[in-house]
């Protein structure tokens, strides 16, 4: 996957966890890949989808409710794709190491996007 410059930092660690979900998953026993699998996936993209989203929104207009709206989607799918991934590791669809390592990468996108909010307020006042 080729790496766009000009995305901000939460957008590119987003689409590095999404990458390494697809991978991880690609190779979950078949009985778990329309419940676990599936799940991880959709929700990866989810958060790509709403970071983008947010990303497009103008900060100080009428879009502003927008962007928060969009940021908060993503929050809200991480914080899911962390349970979802404890449970799949818990039932044996992801690997230990592989759960460690989204765990790494969750919190990292999490943080980035938490830096991205608190920036905003700061620039709304």
């Amino acid at each position: 996957m080729k790496k766009n410059t000009s995305d901000i930092a939460v957008i590119t660690a987003a689409k590095d966890l999404c990458k390494y979900v697809m991978n991880a998953t690609s190779k979950s026993p078949k009985q778990f890949r329309m419940s676990f699998v599936s799940r991880m996936q959709n929700l990866s993209l989810d958060i790509i989808e709403n970071l983008l989203k947010a990303n497009l929104m103008r900060l100080n207009t009428d879009e502003n409710k927008y962007r928060i709206r969009f940021q908060r989607r993503a929050d809200l799918s991480l914080k899911m794709l962390d349970y979802i991934a404890m449970v799949s590791r818990e039932c044996g669809c992801i690997l230990p190491n592989q759960h460690e390592n989204i765990c790494k990468m969750l919190a990292e996108t999490q943080s980035l996007l938490g830096g991205w909010i608190n920036n905003d307020k700061k620039r709304r006042l």
